[in-house]
């Protein structure tokens, strides 16, 4: 009998601390999880580093594409061989900062083309510098000035007639603008800078060029100065993860010389993604200056140029 009473109380005595060891396990969770949620209930006091905004925007693209072609004893005719490269790297940098802004941008582009009848040749050739600052005046408007730069990198020729023709060269034109005016800027991707007083230089560094009066300069003089009224209108965006577009035009009249005929230059480059590096292209330039008379009957008129370039190849975005 007392071995039974000894079982009932030691029964007892551990019904008592399954009961309590729960007990105080559920307290102390109601406790830990009160304290969370009176933590979580604080206002959290943000640094100022958290707050602050990047002053500095910066990216671009650079594609990269390979075309190559080669043909034995094709009845349909063509070239044996073929061989076209085509590169371009375009950047950009923005800095905001209160009223202070201030956008850069540069475009690199060169493309090459072999073929046996006709040798190699540039088909694609262009360095492009803007740097704009400008200082708010109103929510939309901006008091700015501009600096551009612009030339080519290798020799180009033109093949009239089958006539190879010396017709640009490194410096040979290149095109220095200094401008002082209003930006226009009603949000990120687009703005319009107008400017009433813009001086253009124009330089023909190459001799054989410069004696012959190429690009506007006096025969002979290496280059000239212009003063006119400039506009330029930029476009830049990424519609999405695939798609991008940038376009800029750029106006041009020189109060000092037939006014009325108005320098034009239009870039637009639209690219679309296949894969995270591959896309496809597609570059269209439309150019007309008044000054460059290497068109018509006795080459001695100016023209709309016409630029289109399509391709698929490497695309990278940073």
């Amino acid at each position: 009998m007392a071995s039974l009473n000894f079982l009932f109380l030691n029964m007892k005595k551990w019904i008592f601390i399954c009961w309590l060891l729960p007990a105080l396990a559920s307290e102390a969770q109601d406790k830990t999880v009160k304290e969370l949620q009176a933590q979580a209930s604080k206002n959290i006091k943000k640094e100022a580093a958290d707050t602050s905004q990047k002053a500095w925007k910066k990216g671009g693209t650079y594609s990269f594409t390979l075309a190559q072609g080669s043909l034995n004893n094709w009845a349909a005719g063509g070239d044996d061989f073929s061989l076209a490269i085509n590169t371009m790297l375009s950047t950009y940098a923005f800095y905001k900062k209160e009223k202070h802004s201030w956008d850069n941008t540069m475009d690199l582009n060169f493309g090459y083309i072999n073929t046996t009848s006709l040798g190699s040749r540039k088909n694609d050739d262009r360095l492009d510098i803007l740097s704009k600052y400008g200082y708010a005046i109103a929510p939309k408007w901006n008091v700015s000035g501009l600096v551009n730069f612009k030339t080519q990198f290798a020799k180009g020729y033109t093949y009239k007639n089958d006539k190879k023709t010396l017709a640009s060269a490194f410096f040979s034109p290149a095109y220095i603008l200094l401008s002082a005016g209003l930006d226009y800027k009603p949000n990120d991707h687009f703005s319009v800078f107008m400017s009433p007083a813009t001086a253009r230089w124009i330089v023909v560094k190459n001799d054989s060029l410069a004696a012959k009066g190429a690009y506007g300069v006096h025969p002979g003089k290496h280059s000239i100065l212009e003063f006119g009224a400039f506009v330029t209108a930029q476009y830049l965006k990424e519609f999405n993860k695939t798609i991008t577009y940038k376009s800029r035009l750029d106006l041009f009249s020189n109060y000092l010389h037939n006014p009325q005929n108005i320098d034009v230059f239009l870039s637009n480059m639209l690219s679309a993604k296949i894969s995270k590096i591959i896309s496809a292209t597609w570059n269209v330039d439309l150019i007309y200056d008044d000054d460059v008379r290497l068109f018509g009957k006795n080459n001695n008129s100016p023209a709309l140029g016409i630029k289109s370039m399509v391709g698929i190849g490497l695309l990278i975005t940073f």
